[in-house]
Parts: C-alpha cells; sequence; structure tokens
C-alpha cells in the first residue's frame, strides 16, 4: 500500500488541536454539514425546481432543456417560439417518440401555476409543496433559488470584502503614524454615510441586479475587518523577529504578508462567518425594503414582505422566516465553533 503520508502530509501539532477544537464544538461541527447540504442542495436549483425537464430524448438525440433553451420547431413541433414543456400537445409530442425527466418540483422560481384550486396565494398542495406566492408562483422553487443567490452573494461580498479589509487594516497597523491617523479619519467619515438612502437615491436612476448591489455593498463592508486587522499589526510590527528581518534588508511588503499577516488571519477567519452573516442579512433587508433584486427574482427577502403582506396566508411568512432563521443560526454556530478553534486558551 502507498505511505499515507505521501497522500496526506502530516499537520503541524497546531493545526491539530484547531481541528479538534472545532469538532469537539459538536453544534458547530453539524451545522457546518448542514449548511453544506442546504447550499449544495440549492446550488443545483435547476435540477431541483424547473419548469423545464432536465433531459429529453426526442427523435434518437438526447438533450438538456434546463441549460438550452429549444423553440417548438426544434422538437418537431410548428411553432418557432420557445417551447412550453407543460403543454399537452407538445408532450404528447415528445412522448410518441421518446421521453422526459423533470425535476422533483415541476415549477421554476418565476412559473404561474395558473390551475389553482383557489385563488393566489394559494394554501399547499401535492403540487405546491408550500402553497404559492400572491402572483401564484410556488413557493418551494422561489426558495431553493432565493437560497442559492443569498449564499452565493454573501460568500463573494465576504471574500472580496475581507481581502480589501485585511489589506488595508495591514497598512494602517505596520506604518502607523500619520497613514494610520489619515486612515481611521476617512473610515470614520465613509462609514458614517447612509447606505439605505445612497441606495434608495440609486434606485431611482438604476435598476438594481445582483453585481449593481455587489459593488455598491462593497464599497461599505470592506470595513468589517480593518479594526481588527490593524490592531494585529499594531501589535506585532514591533516583535523581534519583524525587526530582525527589518534588520536583515527584507521588503517591507514581504514582512507585512509572510510574518505579520499569519498572526492577523486567526482574528479575521473567526469574523468571517459572522461577515457572511452580514452579508446575507443586508440582501434580504434590501429586498425586504423593494430596493434589493429586480423585481420578480427569487428572494427570501420578497418571500418575507409577501408574508407580511398577506396574513391570511400564514405558510408565506413561515416559509420564508424558517429557511432564513436556519440559515443564519448555522452560520452564528459554525462561527462559534471556528472562534474555539483559534481560541489559545483552549488546549484539548
Amino acid at each position: 500500500m502507498p505511505n499515507s503520508k505521501i497522500l496526506m502530509p502530516d499537520m503541524t501539532p497546531l493545526t491539530r488541536r484547531r481541528l479538534h477544537n472545532f469538532r469537539a464544538n459538536r453544534r458547530g461541527w453539524w451545522s457546518l454539514w448542514i449548511f453544506v447540504a442546504l447550499f449544495l442542495f440549492c446550488l443545483f436549483a435547476e435540477f431541483i425546481a424547473s419548469d423545464r425537464p432536465i433531459l429529453v430524448y426526442h427523435q434518437g438525440r438526447l438533450i438538456m432543456p434546463v441549460f438550452t433553451s429549444y423553440t417548438e420547431a426544434d422538437l418537431g413541433g410548428d411553432f418557432e417560439t420557445e417551447a412550453n414543456y407543460k403543454d399537452p400537445a407538445l408532450q404528447d409530442l415528445i412522448n410518441q417518440d421518446g421521453w422526459m425527466l423533470w425535476p422533483l418540483v415541476q415549477y421554476g422560481p418565476r412559473t404561474i401555476n395558473y390551475d389553482l384550486p383557489q385563488p393566489a396565494p394559494s394554501p399547499p398542495t401535492a403540487q405546491n409543496w408550500l402553497g404559492t406566492d400572491d402572483q401564484g408562483r410556488d413557493v418551494f422553487a422561489r426558495m431553493v433559488h432565493g437560497f442559492r443567490i443569498s449564499v452565493l452573494f454573501g460568500l463573494i461580498l465576504t471574500a472580496i470584502s475581507s481581502a480589501i479589509g485585511v489589506a488595508a487594516g495591514a497598512v494602517q497597523g505596520y506604518f502607523g503614524g500619520w497613514t494610520d491617523l489619515l486612515f481611521q479619519r476617512f473610515i470614520e467619515i465613509w462609514s458614517g454615510l447612509p447606505v439605505l438612502f445612497l441606495l434608495i437615491i440609486l434606485a431611482s436612476f438604476i435598476e438594481p441586479n445582483f453585481w449593481w448591489l455587489l459593488g455598491l455593498m462593497l464599497l461599505f463592508s470592506w470595513m468589517s475587518l480593518v479594526g481588527v486587522v490593524r490592531a494585529e499589526f499594531l501589535r506585532a510590527r514591533n516583535f523581534d523577529y519583524v525587526r530582525a528581518a527589518r534588520a536583515l534588508g527584507v521588503r517591507e511588503p514581504i514582512i507585512m504578508f509572510r510574518h505579520v499577516l499569519p498572526n492577523a488571519l486567526v482574528a479575521t477567519l473567526t469574523f468571517m462567518p459572522f461577515v457572511l452573516n452580514g452579508a446575507i442579512t443586508t440582501l434580504t433587508s434590501l429586498d425586504f425594503l423593494g430596493f434589493g433584486l429586480p423585481p420578480g427574482s427569487p428572494s427570501l427577502g420578497e418571500l418575507l414582505a409577501q408574508g407580511k403582506n398577506n396574513p391570511q396566508a400564514p405558510w408565506l411568512g413561515i416559509s420564508g422566516f424558517v429557511i432564513l432563521s436556519l440559515m443564519l443560526s448555522l452560520l452564528v454556530f459554525i462561527g462559534e465553533a471556528v472562534r474555539d478553534a483559534f481560541d489559545p486558551g483552549k488546549t484539548s
């Protein structure tokens, strides 16, 4: 058998201790696996809830409408319009010489169910597991797609803002003096700007979308980690090994990011799950107020707004509350486990 050390190099004692402390927090450990499972489930939302089949076998060829749009003429029909796979005539045409493999839920996030047993919003049924909203759209489909958008938005925003915040805090803390003073005054002014009012003003000129919101929130979210990194660099910049590196002629950027940054990354990694939590909450709040994603986009905030506007349909508010509270609770528990993992006071 091949040597296991070649396949997996030995971890350092510090890494083993941190991993042990993380796993010792059972609530955080299981929260991580539940969150990953939910995210992977929703990451392939088109295979879970869509009004297009996953696979269609017709006239000897296999196609995937879930990814590519086809016209009725492509499938042997008479019209050049996009194929409606729920049309009984088109279904009969395909089933004559083939078959269709549908997702678990045959409704997309924008699909309107015109065959509801009662006016929308309608309660849960065998077709619509969590009911429909006030426009007849399937709540489960919108919740799955909305979960994916919220997590992806939070992950991208957290990654980019953390990189900018760490770099800014490193420059402040390492050089100190006037650099630190001027940067702090700038952050105080910049953090005092009313983000919500800016969003409202800009929304009157430009229709918000995913990337527009991401860029705008990035202008302000990078400041969340600056203070933590700055404090670590202020503390470590006069350590003996840093002075020795300077005396040997090592360049300042190398000292900052090779010798001092690893100390600051401990606090940064501890805070990142909470930064992700805040990013998701911000997007949800904007969607709830109507200043987030474009109208019609699947969104957890829009689902909560539907619940507020339709108190006679409790399944709307309950569905939004359960999935959002579950997501945020899991992230908080993961953050607590990460904090325990990097806590130097926990030796076992």
